[in-house]
Parts: C-alpha cells; structure tokens; sequence
C-alpha cells in the first residue's frame, strides 16, 4: 500500500501545471480549490513555504494541487505557455513578484493580477511586460471567499494575447448567470481593473443606499424583525439582490445573550481605496459620478466617530417624530431606494463609456452587466436589465432613456420625493438617496444655472463664454469697464 501511494505521489510530482498561483491567502486558496475543482492542475506557492506545506497537508489534500518551494520551483512545474495569476496585496508586492518571475519565463508566457491593482498600473504592467515578451492579464475578481470558492466574477483585461490561453480557466471556474458564465474578455490594458473598480464603486453606493435606508427605518418604531420581514418581501422582488438578502439576514441575527447584534457594531466604516479612485477618475474624466461619491465622504464622515459624538451634544436639529403611515412610508422607501440604484448603475456606466472613449477600449456593457450577475457582491436581477437595455442599444448614453429603466423610475420618483421630504424633517441624513434625485433633476433640465457661473468667471478671470445659438464662439464682456479686452481662453478652471 506504501508504495502503490508513493507510485502516485511520484506521478503527481512529474505532472505539470496548468496553471500557477502566488498567495495563499483566503481568497488566493479558495481560488485554487475551485480551479481543482473543475479539472485544473494547479501549482501553489507562498513567500512563507510553511503556508504552502500547510495547505498542502489540509485543505488541499488529495486534490490536483503541487506545492512550489521557490519561484524557479514553481515555473519549472508549469506547461507552456506558463500562466502564472498572482493574488497578492495591490502595489508594490504586485511588481516585486512580477521582477521574480520574468526571469523564469519565457516569451508568450502570461502573468495574471487578480488582485484590487489601480487600473494605471495595470496598463503600465501591460506595456512594459510586452516588451519582454511576456503577455499581462490585470483581473477583477470578484465575490468574497464563497464567489473565490464556488464561482466568482472575474473581468480580465490586458493583453488580448493571453485570453485564448486563459479562457478555459477562468470561463470555468466563474459563476455562472442563466447558464453563461460570469466572466469575458473586458478589454486592452488596464481596462479590465477599470471595470472593476467602477464595480467596487458601486458597491459602495448600494452599501450607503441600504444603510440609509436603515437608518430611516429606525426612525419609524418598527423592529428590527420588521426591518428584517421588510427586506425579505423587497428580496422577492425588483430589488432582489445579494445585498438585500444579506441585509435581511444581518437585520434579524441575534448574540449569544439574545440580543440583536447590529446596534453593538461601532458605526465607523472603512474602505480600501476602489470607491475613492471611483470617485477620483469621475473627476478626471469629468463625469457626475455623485452617488459613489457621496458613498466615499459618509464613510470618511463615520470615522469622526468621536467629533460627532461631541458634535452631537451641541448642534441642534430638529425633533420631530415620525407620525405618518408606516405601511406607506416603507412602501416609498422601497421605490427610493430603487430609483436610487438606477442612478448610480447609470452614473457607473457613464463612467466606463467615458473612459472607453478616452483609452480607446471597445468595452461591451451588456456583457460587463452579465459579469455582475452573478458571483460577486452586487449580484442582482436588478443587472439582467441592464444587460437587456444595451442589448437593445448597444450605443445608449444613459439608463435613464431606456424605456424599462424611464418607466420604472418615473413611477418610484414620488415615492423618493417624500421620503426624502420626510428625511429632512426629521433631520436624518440621506446623501446618496439624495444626491442621485439631484442628479436625476439635474440629467432632465434643458437649462441649468451654469449660464451665471460662466458669466462669473468670464467676470473676475476674463474665461470667455458661450452664447446660446453660437456655440464653439467663445467671447468676453468688459462687465466693469475697466478689464479691457484680453482673455484668459487657454485656461480652464
């Protein structure tokens, strides 16, 4: 018996891999397991080799899984083309392992960063392993230890080179959504963190969505049961979502002393940095991307947690109570909360329209909404719609025109208006709910007041303006008589 296993362990050993992994974290050997699962020979390798002997004896056990004691180990234990997908912490440690691998591999091999990469250096990544030969992947990856486990989004970007090469793998082992995987080339360079960066984004702004509205509901003198039942019966229908059905499940979990869990959690958020380079490239590329936006400040206005505790004491508000129908009132809270979402998906793909012109990448959104549909944290049936409206127009500039997402938002919107209404009055703070109704009333005004701020900047730093049926003339008014006639036409503030 000793030697028929030995046999095996010597089989094993001679086997190469399909595919090599760096980083034994959560997420990193929950992939592997996955990548095991689905038929995939997988080399594993950690900077501490204990971590990889571990895994090894444990969770790996008895699966097509070899361990790697070095670099050179690893590559040596791969087919060609060798793939090789690091899930290490974003940066530094990204382009550290980056230097230890090329000089192992060989021209048409594919290195691939799973990791939360700036989608900057991910193109950068692209260009400068080109150059030696070596094809770049820059991948979202999406969902958590369970999506990293049993199917997670994955949205890779990069060289295009390596996609028939990685295909197989990743097209695998994602979550699938009616059938048809959760996972599709997204475009060149950097395009693919691009994406999954406005995805994170997104995710801030329905995290921030919920959590007013919970906060709302506090409000009302229901429950925590109640709030709980309430978003189980929104989880049945048009805002059936991961998010809602965990909230659901948070709502109703109870400590060991039989209390509600929720109200001991301090109420100080953190983030790791995708919402706020969501909420930087927006101003970059010059798009209202105010939801998410907003979803980055309340987080950074949660950790004043010991200002607003003093803050608290001497800022007054008011200190009305709620007194109207609750039935009612939570029945427009739902409608909010999904006009809210339409704005912040359109607000997301605006964004990514925007930076596809710009870099020239052919990103095709309805397949970005499919990749969203499963296996990650914004999964909802909320995205198949998305992906039917692009379908329908593969050029539409905003959601807000497509006839499913126009009608579905013109019948919630006064149920938005009064909570939002009554929100003021009872001094509760509802930033993303409210800065995407000013959004939407701002998308459908023919005019808006920047008339008066071009006139005012044309005023105090002679900037030029346009004149309503002469636009791309550019003119300047001496509005005091003593400015003369030169303009500062090449500056833009």
């Amino acid at each position: 018996m000793y030697k028929f296993f030995k046999n095996i362990g010597g089989l094993m050993s001679q086997r190469k891999g399909d595919i090599g992994l760096i980083g034994l974290a959560v997420m990193g050997q929950n992939l592997i397991l996955n990548m095991a699962d689905h038929g995939f020979t997988v080399v594993a390798f950690n900077r501490s080799i204990e971590k990889v002997h571990h895994f090894l004896a444990n969770e790996a056990k008895g699966k097509s899984i070899l361990g790697a004691e070095s670099i050179a180990d690893l590559c040596s234990k791969l087919k060609s083309p060798r793939r090789v997908m690091l899930l290490v912490k974003a940066g530094d440690a990204v382009d550290s392992f980056i230097n230890q691998l090329v000089p192992h591999l060989e021209k048409g091999d594919i290195i691939i960063d799973g990791g939360n990469s700036e989608y900057q250096d991910s193109e950068r990544r692209t260009k400068e392993l080109a150059a030696k030969g070596i094809r770049f992947v820059g991948s979202g990856v999406s969902g958590g230890e369970e999506g990293a486990r049993y199917g997670p989004s994955l949205m890779p970007g990069g060289n295009k080179e390596a996609w028939p090469y990685i295909k197989d793998i990743f097209q695998g082992i994602s979550a699938k959504a009616d059938g048809q995987p959760c996972c599709d080339w997204v475009g060149n360079d950097g395009a693919g963190h691009f994406v999954k960066m406005v995805h994170n984004g997104i995710e801030y702004g329905d995290m921030q969505l919920i959590g007013e509205v919970y906060h709302l509901m506090t409000a009302l003198g229901i429950n925590q049961e109640q709030m709980g039942d309430t978003f189980e019966k929104w989880n049945k229908g048009a805002l059936d979502s991961f998010l809602i059905e965990i909230t659901r499940d948070i709502l109703r979990y109870k400590d060991s002393d039989g209390q509600y869990l929720l109200p001991k959690i301090r109420d100080t958020a953190g983030q790791k940095g995708t919402g706020k380079w969501t909420a930087i490239s927006a101003l970059n590329y010059g798009v209202p991307v105010t939801l998410i936006g907003e979803s980055v400040f309340s987080r950074c206005l949660s950790a004043l947690k010991s200002e607003r505790q003093h803050a608290s004491t001497k800022l007054q508000g008011p200190n009305a109570k709620f007194s109207g129908n609750v039935s009612k009132f939570l029945d427009d809270l739902e409608q909010a909360l999904y006009a809210a979402k339409i704005v912040s998906y359109t607000q997301g793909f605006m964004l990514l329209r925007e930076a596809a012109k710009v870099h020239n990448w052919e990103l095709d959104y309805g397949a970005i909404a499919l990749m969203w549909r499963g296996g990650c944290i914004i999964r909802s049936v909320f995205l198949g719609k998305i992906k039917e409206a692009f379908d329908k127009d593969i050029n539409l500039n905003s959601l807000l025109l497509d006839p499913f997402f126009l009608d579905a938002i013109t019948k919630a919107q006064q149920g938005w208006r009064n909570v939002l209404t009554t929100a003021v009055t009872l001094g509760i703070p509802t930033p993303a709910l409210s800065t995407a109704l000013a959004f939407y009333d701002g998308y459908r005004s023919e005019r808006l007041p920047a008339n008066l701020l071009q006139a005012q900047r044309d005023y105090f730093g002679a900037h030029t303006y346009e004149l309503l049926g002469k636009e791309g003339k550019f003119v300047h008014t001496n509005w005091t008589g003593h400015g003369g006639n030169v303009s500062a036409s090449t500056y833009d503030a």
